[in-house]
């Protein structure tokens, strides 16, 4: 017998395992959120669901903040990778513009849940990540907006003004899309692409006056 390869196996399995028993758990939380709230959903809710010994459960979590914290940082890191690589890709001012509100919006469609959960404990999530939902979903903005300005995407203007418009349009739209997304999810791949193409829309018609103004200025 090759002891070696019998003990690579069971090391994978128990790897294999622990990602399904982990992914078993937040989506049983996921499901009660939805169903009775963050607040009145208990540990004890959550591992009725899953199946799994309650032993089993506190191998991977210890409160129910620490689920709340695992979805929102799955979710955040998913979507900041996503809208990054979609920026740096953008040949274009509408490109760039359209690919930052599709990927949030796409995203929200997919994880009302989450996203909704996130903005209805703030404090919360300021708590645990010193920033808000918006905050951290678009991250690393202002860093693709100068990048964006340098390669002359978007004109030489203030970028902290800039993302905080691209802030302002993204906060209710994505609130909207999720809420929307979560009564009809059959919708929701075509409700992201309709509030994305909005959200656009009323972005590039606002830059011309912003390119005119920073000449002017």
């Amino acid at each position: 017998m090759d002891m070696l390869n019998l003990s690579q196996d069971t090391t994978g399995k128990r790897a294999l395992n622990r990602i399904r028993n982990r992914n078993a758990i937040l989506l049983a939380a996921r499901d009660c959120f939805q169903e009775h709230g963050y607040d009145n959903t208990t540990i004890r809710d959550i591992v009725r669901r899953t199946g799994l010994a309650a032993g089993t459960f506190y191998n991977y979590f210890s409160s129910k903040q620490d689920i709340f914290a695992a979805l929102l940082t799955d979710f955040l890191t998913a979507l900041n990778s996503d809208m990054s690589a979609y920026r740096h890709s953008a040949k274009s001012t509408e490109e760039f513009i359209h690919s930052t509100y599709y990927a949030l919006y796409s995203a929200t469609a997919k994880d009302p849940v989450v996203y909704e959960l996130a903005h209805q404990n703030q404090r919360a999530l300021r708590n645990l990540f010193g920033s808000d939902m918006l905050g951290l979903t678009l991250l690393s903005l202002e860093q693709d907006v100068r990048t964006a300005m340098e390669k002359g995407l978007l004109p030489p203007i203030d970028p902290e003004h800039l993302c905080a418009a691209f802030f302002g349009v993204a906060y209710d739209m994505s609130m909207l899309v999720a809420r929307k997304a979560r009564k009809s999810p059959a919708g929701m791949d075509e409700e992201a692409r309709r509030a994305a193409e909005f959200s656009t829309a009323l972005f590039l018609g606002g830059l011309p006056a912003l390119a005119s103004l920073s000449s002017n200025s």
